[in-house]
């Protein structure tokens, strides 16, 4: 085992689970770096530093293995002598601390989502309230997530995140615009607003739902061409955000919103606060107030007591819907969760089953709204170049979970982060293909 390292200390941290995550490693290394220290993001391993922060995620059985699996390869290496320190954050480590500190004792420290200060000074920094907004981004310079609001106030039966980030906490209005106008600066044109609810964003801080309030200071902030809304709840949306998406050119025609199932009496055990009715109009008012705008949504299958009628409601209502952008996942039996109360009684291989039923049927449905596209010419944010493609998104897309547009880097120059506008040629389930189209 080689001693410690004589050189000088470099921290990489390294980012498991959601957009949260990421923007809370984001200002985590902005602190360190504020403080003087030399910090990296998932450096190779030649690369990586000495000190390793690990910002964990604990929603599903999948994300928790991942994440344990990751702390002990650190662990591992920790032994070796090939890393000096290793500490462990988020999620997983505030849901389970107890357990982890029990089961893998040689990590130096676990700090939960809400220990910042604690893990800045366990890494010799000093946190600075001054830097409120101030993130080193990990993103493509031309889009960073925007967190308006932390924690969750729902009931939902089958989540956990309320045991982990706490009750929901809104960022003011002026703050969000103030860390806005730093990205900017910085080059940012996109924002993508997360929150684990959007839709309750300013009722603790303003005693009403503050969304659209929100967006009409920020399509203001110069340099920001497009704002794009994640993780809305249905229960209780603001429909005046329709008319501001509307009306608003910077805000996409885009909205994230989780619906997890439509079957009643599923929704009732899942304690989501609405029907399929209630559901299916809130939908329909979505796409009449904004012509052409894309949902995004997911979906659990194999919820506890799900019968085969109910997944067939389920399965006949997606078919219905012609969702633009959809995802599928098993349910997950989560200890400290309301439905950990119930028996998780539809066996794992029905489960899968059911998702890639759904999942197949989302694929035929994406495929045929994407030959539609064909022809049409839209305007893309170029992300990266990747092998022979220049790799773009439409307003209507995402990064990372939704369709990308592909255009040929062997015929076509274009600058990464900036606008340029697409015509599509072709077109598959989840890609299309196009040639930019000089003014």
């Amino acid at each position: 085992m080689r001693t410690k390292s004589l050189k000088k200390n470099k921290i990489n941290v390294i980012t498991l689970g959601c957009s949260k995550n990421v923007y809370d490693s984001e200002v985590l290394m902005g602190q360190l770096k504020a403080s003087g220290k030399e910090v990296t993001h998932e450096a190779p391993a030649e690369e990586e530093g000495n000190i390793i922060v690990i910002n964990t995620c604990g929603f599903i059985d999948n994300a928790k293995e991942e994440s344990v699996n990751m702390i002990l390869n650190y662990a591992d290496k920790k032994d070796q002598g090939l890393v000096d320190k290793v500490f462990v954050t988020g999620c997983l480590s505030e849901r389970y601390k107890p357990d982890l500190e029990k089961e893998i004792p040689n990590i130096d420290q676990y700090f939960g989502t809400t220990e910042l200060p604690l893990l800045l000074k366990a890494l010799g920094a000093d946190y600075k309230h001054e830097l409120l907004g101030e993130r080193l981004t990990t993103t493509p310079k031309n889009y960073a997530y925007l967190k308006i609001a932390e924690g969750c106030d729902r009931p939902c039966s089958f989540c956990a995140i309320p045991l982990m980030r706490g009750k929901h906490v809104s960022q003011p209005i002026e703050k969000l615009v103030k860390e806005a106008e730093g990205l900017a600066r910085n080059g940012v044109k996109e924002l993508i607003l997360i929150a684990q609810d959007l839709t309750y964003y300013g009722l603790d801080l303003y005693k009403k739902r503050n969304l659209a309030e929100l967006l009409e200071n920020l399509v203001k902030v110069e340099g920001i061409e497009w704002i794009r809304l994640h993780y809305a709840f249905p229960t209780g949306f603001p429909v005046d955000v329709l008319d501001v998406m509307n009306r608003q050119p910077k805000v996409c025609n885009y909205i994230d919103i989780p619906l997890q199932h439509i079957a009643d009496n599923v929704l009732k055990s899942m304690r989501r606060g609405t029907t399929q009715e209630k559901t299916t109009k809130l939908l329909k008012q979505f796409r009449e107030a904004v012509p052409g705008m894309t949902i995004r949504t997911t979906l659990i299958v194999g919820y506890p007591g799900e019968t085969e009628e109910d997944y067939q409601t389920l399965k006949k209502w997606v078919e219905e819907m012609r969702f633009e952008r959809l995802g599928c996942f098993t349910y997950s039996h989560e200890e400290n969760t309301h439905a950990y109360n119930l028996v998780d009684d539809v066996p794992a291989e029905v489960k899968q089953q059911r998702a890639n039923e759904i999942m197949e049927i989302q694929s035929q449905i994406s495929w045929e709204l994407n030959q539609e596209k064909i022809g049409e010419t839209f305007r893309c944010i170029i992300d990266r170049k990747e092998g022979n493609h220049f790799v773009g998104r439409t307003e209507f897309d995402s990064p990372d979970v939704d369709n990308e547009v592909l255009i040929d880097a062997t015929t076509t120059y274009l600058k990464t982060g900036e606008f340029v506008n697409i015509k599509i040629t072709d077109a598959t389930e989840f890609d299309l293909y196009g040639t930019p189209v000089t003014e």
